[in-house]
């Protein structure tokens, strides 16, 4: 099918490539048979004269041969390289002429040069040419109508691109992680190559496949290795590809491409961003004939139906399952649920060792040490850091990637790439207490993870950052971690409040990631006085709306949410005044170290205030 694609293609640019010459061709010709007939036939070199000025010059004997080219009189001038050109009237005789003045015509060289059937040919095709291009340019317009009606019609195909064994493979064994959601595809890689075996048993094959998971951590590539174990056709297209602004186009779109997976089974269709297309239905503002629902609708009639889909089975990759419509996740349609969550420790590991291949690296890194240093890092992050630690290295004009490269390639994932500003001695006094503030409330709190770097050097939108990255993977989060958490984050301001009793506003962000678990804290997860109650806003049509609208709660439980997270946030800023004024000589000490050095990691952070008590 691709060979054939691939033919058509190149017979519609040699087309194209012959309809251009003709065009042009046919373009000179009529330019060539105009210019003959205004000229009154091919031009020869020389001057227009008179022809009484010939005459005279014949009779003093300084022509030396006349031509006639029908009416033309050409003249050649002895001892001269010179010719005269004058006309004469139609059916008189240059004999008669010469004689009539007084001239012997046998005095000079006469010759009459035939051209007849020149100018025969030049009558047909001046009277040929004119139809000819008529006719082109009819042949064209409507070729060129023809082509746009295709093209019409054409919006209705499947967008889909189709990948055969031709292609080049994706295995498993290219992916490395996620090894639960490899072995629940691998059963859908059995289906497609034994049907029969689950037949036998009464068992039915699944129709779809939904893949869940947050950007980056390998849906879209887990969906690739599917097609290549299996080695059957595979059909790839977005969801956002089904619509356009004709109406009716995204169910005629689903239509054509179920039929060709048909055609072509057993295949396997992948529909990446399903989100786009599957929201839940009498959300929209276009009421029930909405293109998107009507797409949707002609996506659940093909995927069970009345017509039987056998052997077709379809893969979708979304991160907002949230969204989607109950029809659409049913049993019967998207029957199993792959779920990819982030990397852990293990599979962080395996997924740097495969990524590492084919780059040099010191003796001393460690990918031990490097997995455990990006916890909460994606497959994707993981990739683009080791890319951008090789780019580093490269600046470097080093030969090998080192422990620095990485450190550098982690955070600059994270965080940015490093802004090599002017700032006055003021703002970095300021920046390095504030950095220190964060690092020595966190390292004195037992719930926070001990401090990885400090730095005031700019990235991003930040003057500077402190790291705390997790020391091991967690699924939950406890109360009076949370807390710390908010109090680590409010450590900057303390400290700017303690050193120079004014606060600036490089707190902003700070106070934002505390607020939100604050109000987390009391709306979803029940640790306030408030008790376990749920008021987090719902979405309302899909989208984020106000608390007051998005979820049934009182003016005065607002109120109430308001004050307890309030109280949390003030506790928690409290907290850390009181530690920074007990570690004041301590502050002062690691704010004087990151102005002489802008960046401090963990070790000798750990010089200055002793190691963290856990």
């Amino acid at each position: 099918m691709a060979n054939g694609k691939r033919k058509i293609n190149v017979n519609k640019r040699i087309w194209a490539v012959v309809k251009g010459l003709l065009v042009y061709v046919l373009i000179a010709l009529a330019a060539l048979i105009f210019f003959y007939q205004v000229s009154g036939g091919p031009q020869t070199a020389g001057n227009e004269v008179p022809i009484s000025q010939i005459i005279n010059q014949t009779r003093e004997g300084k022509i030396q041969k006349i031509s006639l080219e029908g009416d033309k009189v050409i003249a050649e001038v002895k001892d001269a390289d010179q010719k005269l050109i004058s006309r004469k009237e139609a059916g008189e005789s240059i004999y008669k002429i010469l004689e009539s003045s007084g001239v012997d015509p046998k005095s000079v060289t006469i010759e009459v040069r035939d051209l007849s059937i020149q100018q025969a040919w030049i009558g047909i095709i001046s009277a040929i040419l004119p139809i000819l291009l008529l006719v082109g340019l009819m042949f064209l317009l409507f070729r060129n109508a023809r082509e746009g009606a295709q093209g019409i019609f054409s919006f209705a195909q499947s967008r889909a691109r189709l990948f055969t064994k031709d292609a080049p493979q994706i295995k498993f064994a290219n992916v490395a992680g996620a090894e639960e959601a490899k072995r629940e595809l691998s059963e859908v890689v059995e289906f497609l190559k034994t049907p029969d075996k689950f037949k036998a048993l009464g068992a039915r094959i699944p129709k779809g496949v939904l893949m869940v998971g947050p950007a980056g951590t390998g849906k879209t590539l887990l969906s690739r290795a599917v097609a290549g174990e299996a080695g059957v056709p595979f059909y790839s297209i977005a969801g956002s590809e089904f619509m356009e602004m004709l109406v009716g186009v995204g169910a005629s779109r689903v239509r054509d491409m179920f039929a060709q997976a048909k055609k072509a089974a057993p295949s396997i269709i992948f529909i990446d961003e399903v989100e786009s297309i599957g929201r839940q239905r009498g959300m929209g503002f276009s009421g029930g004939h909405d293109e998107r629902e009507q797409t949707l609708n002609q996506i659940l009639v093909e995927m069970d139906g009345f017509t039987p889909n056998d052997h077709v089975i379809v893969l979708a990759a979304t991160n907002r399952p949230d969204l989607l419509d109950a029809a659409l996740i049913r049993p019967g349609r998207f029957d199993r649920r792959v779920v990819l969550g982030l990397p852990d420790l293990v599979e962080r590991k395996a997924i740097i060792e495969l990524h590492m291949k084919g780059k040099p690296f010191t003796k001393d890194v460690s990918t031990e040490k490097l997995a455990r240093r990006t916890v909460g890092f994606s497959g994707a992050d993981l990739a683009n850091m080791l890319n951008e630690a090789a780019i580093l290295a490269a600046r470097e004009g080093k030969t090998a990637i080192d422990n620095k490269d990485l450190e550098e390639a982690a955070t600059k994932e994270k965080l940015g790439p490093q802004r090599k500003r002017m700032q006055s001695e003021k703002d970095r006094k300021l920046a390095a207490y504030h950095e220190a503030g964060h690092a020595i409330v966190g390292h004195f709190l037992k719930n926070v993870d001990p401090v990885h770097r400090i730095s005031i050097v700019s990235r991003g939108m930040s003057g500077g950052h402190t790291l705390f990255p997790p020391t091991e993977d967690r699924s939950n989060e406890s109360r009076s971690r949370l807390l710390e958490q908010i109090t680590a984050a409010l450590g900057g301001q303390a400290a700017e409040d303690l050193i120079f009793k004014d606060i600036s506003t490089g707190a902003a962000s700070d106070i934002e990631v505390a607020t939100n678990i604050a109000r987390s804290m009391v709306t979803q997860y029940g640790m306030s006085l408030l008790g376990p109650i749920n008021a987090h806003p719902r979405p309302l049509f899909g989208i984020w709306r106000g608390m007051e609208e998005g979820s049934e709660v009182s003016p005065k439980m607002h109120d109430a949410i308001d004050l307890e997270v309030k109280r949390i946030m003030d506790g928690c800023y409290k907290a850390a005044q009181t530690l920074l004024k007990k570690h004041r000589a301590k502050l002062d000490q690691v704010a004087k170290t990151l102005l002489e050095k802008e960046t401090l990691e963990a070790e000798e952070f750990e010089k200055i205030v002793g190691k963290k008590k856990t």
